[in-house]
Parts: structure tokens; C-alpha cells; sequence
């Protein structure tokens, strides 16, 4: 038995930022010291590394918990089913609900509880959860949710990525341009063809690379020491990945028993369009191929990196046609795969 997407549903948030919007920003050195270089050519050597020329900011009176819940609402309308029916609510975030400009994140009750809430569904069997597991979180409750589909203990799970990244990084960092917010849910029930989940890899590297995303001070030293941020070693991150990504996705579709031939669609985490495709360039090198053109979606232009949310929306604007020159058919083979904080790494392979 398979299990299956049977519904996908986004929401991305109403606000653009430019990276033209942060000309004005004092950007600093981690030792708190200013660039030796304007943030014109900052912005530009930014555009060229990460390939995001805008992002998408939630609307201030919105938390991740509502985007989460708009996101759910669309896949659930998407599956066409009843959300009483619902077995397990499985949302991963890394932050919980931040309100702009506060100090606390608030996961109490979880934000899994509040979108279950939000939907008015009153079965108590339908247990709701938060995971924490990096910006592979998506992936990791679909993983999860296949097992208690296959072990019986659930016939419908809804599977939510939600971030407001916007709400906890440092204004005088450039890495917060890369950062945003949205949400993607899914709908996964056993399959009745041979479409679904075939085969999956999961593995967290903490030995060394724990610490590889973090959260730390400002890098303007005049700020509140007691507020924390989103923070991180992008040339480590950007090393691990490089070395590790290909690898669990070569082992995920070796599983399979498929050819590296018959992979139509790679969707994996938006985080930085360069490492992207750098990843993937070794994942068809490891079989002794070439990157095939178009194999690999993109949302990351125009979206920026939302963590947990980045590939169920892109699954879901890929197929609801929605994402320029791209598009899947029924029994298309697709690799799904993300690396993140933890350091976390997953991957599966899916029958369309």
C-alpha cells in the first residue's frame, strides 16, 4: 500500500518586499562593524548568489497559525473531504506564533491545536501535533504520516508547512533577505493505484553540524542582548549540503529501484537557488549524468525561502499549473528533498 497526496493547498502572504526595499538598511558585520561596500552592490551580489529578487511578508495581524489554517482550508477543499474525517493534524514550524514586534514566540497550545480550531472539527480523534525538525518539517511529517497510514492507525492526515520567518530575523544581517513567510498543506490517504510515496531517507547529522543554524544576538551591539535571532554558517551550511544532499536522495531512489532516467520533477527546499542546483548537478553526477533542463521547479524568485513551507507550495502552484513552463502528468516520478536546521536531511520518491 501507497500513500497519496490527495489534496494541496498555499497561502502566501500579501506583502512584497524587494530587495530593492532594503537599500536603506545598515548592514553589519557579525562583529558589529559596517560593510566596507553600499548595499547596492550587497543587494546585488545577494540576487546573484540566492536568485530571489522578492519575498513575501504575512500581514501584521496574521500569525504563522493563520496561514497555516488558510493553507489547510485550500488543500482540504482540494481533496474534496470531510474535515471530521481527519486523523492527524501534523504541522511543522520552527518558531511558533511571533507577533511583530515582540520577543516571545508562543507555541501554547501548539499551533497544530489552534488550526484545528480554526477548522471547527469536533472529533477528539483527530490528534493534532507540531513537529520541530528543521525546514525539512514538511517532509518529515509526510514520512510520519505514511507510517500511520501503513500501520493502520489513520486513513487521512493533513500535513501543514508555516513560517513567519519575517517575524525573527536581524535587520542588520544580510542573510534575512533571503527569508520569508507562507504555508503548504496536504491532504495524504492510502493510495487505490500505484501512485504515492515509494520509498523515503531521513537523517539528522548533530555530531558536528548542530549548530549550523542558530539563534544568536543582532550584529548591531546597541540592541536588546536578550532578543535572539534566526542566525547561521551559510559557507558550512552551504559545504554539508553540497555533500550530503545528493547522497540521501541517490540512496532514496536507489530504494525505489528506479532509473535516474525516469525522475521528471525534482521539488526541492527553496533555500538558495545556487546551492539548488548545485545539489541536484551532483545528485545526476553521482549516476554520471547531466542536470536535465526544467527538471528542477523553482518558486524561490519570488517567494524567498519560507523554511517548512517551501515545498508543499511549490507542489502546490506545480500542480495547479501555476508555475511558469512546468507541469507534471499522472505517473510522473518526483524526488522530493530538503536539508536544514539540526542538521536535518530528508528525501522520498512519489509516483504521480
Amino acid at each position: 500500500m501507497n500513500i497519496k497526496i490527495t489534496g494541496a493547498g498555499s497561502y502566501i502572504p500579501e506583502l512584497r518586499i524587494k530587495n530593492t526595499d532594503f537599500d536603506q538598511h545598515v548592514f553589519l558585520n557579525d562583529d558589529g562593524s559596517p560593510f566596507a561596500y553600499s548595499n547596492e552592490v550587497v543587494i546585488g551580489k545577494f540576487k546573484s548568489i540566492t536568485g530571489i529578487e522578492e519575498r513575501r511578508y504575512a500581514e501584521p495581524h496574521l500569525s504563522a497559525s493563520d496561514l497555516a489554517f488558510f493553507a489547510a482550508e485550500r488543500a482540504i477543499k482540494n481533496a474534496n473531504v470531510d474535515p471530521e474525517t481527519i486523523d492527524y493534524i501534523i504541522l511543522a514550524h520552527n518558531f511558533g506564533d511571533v507577533k511583530p514586534n515582540t520577543i516571545q514566540s508562543d507555541s501554547v497550545p501548539s499551533l497544530a491545536s489552534r488550526v484545528k480550531n480554526k477548522l471547527r472539527i469536533k472529533n477528539p480523534k483527530c490528534v493534532a501535533y507540531d513537529i520541530l525538525f528543521g525546514c525539512p518539517g514538511w517532509i518529515e511529517g509526510v514520512l510520519q504520516a505514511n507510517a500511520f497510514i501503513k500501520s493502520g492507525m489513520a486513513k487521512k492526515c493533513l500535513v501543514i508547512g508555516a513560517e513567519t520567518l519575517s517575524r525573527v530575523i536581524d535587520a542588520h544581517d544580510r542573510d534575512s533577505m533571503i527569508y520569508s513567510d507562507g504555508a503548504g498543506a496536504t491532504i495524504l490517504e492510502a493510495s487505490t493505484d500505484e501512485s504515492g510515496l515509494l520509498t523515503y531517507e531521513s537523517a539528522t547529522y548533530a555530531y558536528d553540524e548542530a549548530n549550523y543554524l542558530f539563534f544568536g544576538n543582532s550584529f548591531n551591539p546597541a540592541l536588546n542582548p536578550d532578543v535572539r535571532y534566526i542566525k547561521m554558517h551559510g559557507r558550512k551550511i552551504y559545504e554539508f549540503a553540497l555533500s550530503q544532499v545528493p547522497k540521501a536522495m541517490k540512496d532514496c531512489l536507489d530504494k525505489s529501484g528506479l532509473d535516474i532516467g525516469q525522475v521528471k520533477k525534482i521539488l526541492i527546499h527553496q533555500a538558495n537557488e545556487k546551492m539548488d542546483e548545485a545539489i541536484v548537478t551532483r545528485f545526476f553526477k553521482l549516476y554520471d549524468k547531466a542536470m536535465p533542463e526544467g527538471i528542477m521547479p523553482m518558486s524561490i524568485t519570488h517567494l524567498g525561502n519560507s523554511s517548512v513551507a517551501t515545498i508543499p507550495t511549490l507542489y502546490d502552484l506545480l500542480t495547479h499549473g501555476k508555475i511558469e513552463n512546468q507541469r507534471i502528468d499522472k505517473g510522473d516520478i518526483l524526488v522530493f528533498a530538503s536539508v536544514g536546521a539540526g542538521m536535518n536531511i530528508n528525501s522520498f520518491v512519489y509516483r504521480y
